[in-house]
């Protein structure tokens, strides 16, 4: 064969590699939010995994798949029922105290020349009583915008019940395709897939349970918390505070630094002193003890490693995405440990060739 012949090959054949690659990211891009649903659905089916194969001991698979994800779609029923009443009492009761509570600020404005001077030349207490006795018309305004919203809410919910029956294809059969992938597999790289496979599970599963645990531990305390200081929607803040726990290393501080806010609202400043000491105590304890009990044995990831998967987790996906982050990263993780294993052997092979067998000995 000519040298140019082959040299011309090479530059085909390394040009449709890369027009390829670019043709395979822009669809990977324009499909971004149906694999995005894809990539929550299987992660969902993984944790999901838990409680349907603990149920099909007893009942048979269907049933125990339909009570599992009914349950899982009766959370965010309950969530509703706890948390728009309080919601639409808070938003009230503070239409109603706003004008209150710039009387009071007028008093202390009365009680100091420095800030009589100041409102006398900027008028801010006048302007702020304006404003309060509009309040009411705002809200009603507000009302009607959120009103507006209902198109991004009918489309959240289309991706929500899309995620669910993904996840619920993937619950029922994805086992069955897996089995029927690895048969097609070499038999030394089947059995390592099928660890790396079933690590990852245990990995999603533990790790999913764990933070449950977790979250039920934070949410509890600070109901026990905010009703021995009295604090009213003590169990809605605990709901708040469930959730962002979820969060990988900043939600807590979120929720602890809102729930403060509102402490300052109810009998400021001993609830508020109170509530940043108990806060900063528990999440030194969560840190230290329950966290590191509850997931010792379900990943083993570096803190850099989780900050980075939880960035880019919720970079792609939003809050899904964060909360995703720390067992796709376990997972990688695993599968990355695989396979440098599997390429050792390899190596190990060739630089060490098998001895031959020895001469048989001749017969007495």
């Amino acid at each position: 064969m000519p040298r140019e012949d082959s040299l011309t090959r090479v530059v085909f054949r390394s040009v449709l590699i890369v027009l390829c690659v670019l043709i395979a990211v822009y669809v990977a891009y324009l499909l971004r939010k149906p694999l995005g649903w894809l990539v929550v659905a299987g992660f969902l089916a993984v944790a999901m995994s838990g409680p349907v194969n603990f149920l099909d001991r007893y009942v048979r698979r269907g049933l125990a798949i339909a009570i599992s994800y009914l349950a899982l779609f009766m959370v965010p029923v309950a969530l509703g029922a706890i948390l728009v009443p309080s919601i639409v009492e808070a938003v009230n009761d503070l239409a109603d105290n706003v004008p209150g509570y710039v009387d009071d600020l007028q008093d202390e404005v009365q009680k100091s020349q420095r800030l009589r001077e100041l409102d006398q030349d900027y008028q801010i207490t006048q302007k702020l009583s304006q404003e309060a006795q509009k309040l009411p018309e705002k809200l009603g305004g507000a009302a009607g915008t959120l009103a507006d919203l209902g198109s991004g809410l009918v489309s959240s919910i289309f991706a929500g019940v899309t995620i669910l029956i993904l996840s619920i294809f993937m619950v029922s059969r994805g086992r069955g395709w897996v089995e029927a992938l690895l048969t097609l597999q070499p038999p030394d790289r089947e059995k390592r897939l099928r660890r790396a496979l079933d690590r990852s599970a245990r990995a999603v599963g533990s790790y999913v349970a764990g933070m449950l645990l977790q979250a039920t531990i934070a949410g509890v305390t600070t109901y026990v918390v905010l009703r021995v200081l009295g604090v009213p929607f003590a169990g809605a803040l605990a709901v708040v505070v469930f959730f962002f726990d979820l969060i990988p290393l900043v939600g807590a501080t979120i929720a602890a630094v809102f729930v403060g806010l509102v402490t300052v609202f109810n009998d400021f400043p001993v609830d508020t002193i109170v509530w940043v000491i108990w806060a900063i105590a528990y999440q030194q304890i969560e840190n230290t003890v329950i966290q590191p009990r509850i997931q010792a044995r379900a990943v083993n990831v570096q803190p850099f490693v989780v900050l980075v998967a939880v960035l880019f987790g919720s970079t792609l996906f939003g809050i899904a995405g964060a909360l995703l982050a720390i067992p796709a990263a376990a997972s990688i993780q695993i599968a990355l440990y695989e396979y440098w294993e599997y390429r050792k052997e390899i190596r190990r092979l060739h630089q060490d060739p098998p001895l031959p067998p020895a001469p048989a000995e001749a017969p007495t």
